[in-house]
């Protein structure tokens, strides 16, 4: 069961993920995004998929254990740079528990919320079915084995509504929405920049 301590956690995310946006489009030569404010953003994402009930739960239980692991390493590297070279001159990168495959993990775990984001704003009605069943589709399906996704699509049916789902965001629909749209233009940016650190010591991102 999600536990908020703050009583309004999707202001929280999406003024975090400001945060990161603004240093990753600030276009100052040589950027490096320290580790530790962005596990912080990260680690306020977690509860998120609690509240989505038992078709992320797979989803939760991994989050959270990569997200714990870089803000532990973030005690003792600086930024996301230096912890993705170290691996790669351990040639440790793609091996399970290294900072950099779990780095890949949280992204799509930051994508695939992005994605429902923009689902629940564009989608009618008080399901969620359609807005999660896309959202982990776009994701997290590919890199899914059968047993995995099936799994999935039986816990679909056990969604929250939208209304409890904000209930338990202590939103209304209007807030929620500037909440959820702030968290996806924040978001994609910081997205990217991931995305362009694995690209450019070309280490791919399916795996």
């Amino acid at each position: 069961m999600a536990n908020f301590d703050d009583q309004k956690p999707l202001r929280k995310i999406s003024e975090a993920f400001k945060d990161l946006a603004n240093t990753v489009n600030s276009q100052t030569p040589d950027l490096e995004l320290e580790l530790a404010p962005f596990s912080h953003a990260c680690s306020l994402v977690s509860p998120l998929f609690a509240c989505l009930g038992i078709a992320f739960k797979f989803a939760e239980i991994d989050y959270v254990a990569k997200v714990r692991d870089l803000g532990e390493a973030s005690k003792s590297i600086g930024t996301l740079q230096t912890m993705m070279n170290r691996d790669v001159e351990a040639n440790c990168v793609r091996l399970a528990g290294s900072h950099t495959r779990n780095l890949l993990r949280v992204k799509r775990g930051l994508d695939m919320v992005r994605v429902l984001f923009e689902q629940i704003i564009s989608t009618e009605g008080n399901s969620l079915k359609n807005p999660a069943s896309t959202a982990y589709a776009q994701v997290f399906a590919p890199h899914h084995g059968w047993a995995i996704r099936k799994a999935v699509a039986a816990g679909m049916y056990a969604l929250p509504t939208k209304v409890q789902l904000l209930k338990k965001l202590n939103e209304d629909e209007t807030t929620a929405r500037i909440e959820m749209q702030n968290y996806i233009d924040s978001s994609v940016p910081v997205i990217m920049y991931i995305d362009n650190l694995f690209l450019s010591r070309e280490l791919g991102l399916d795996w």
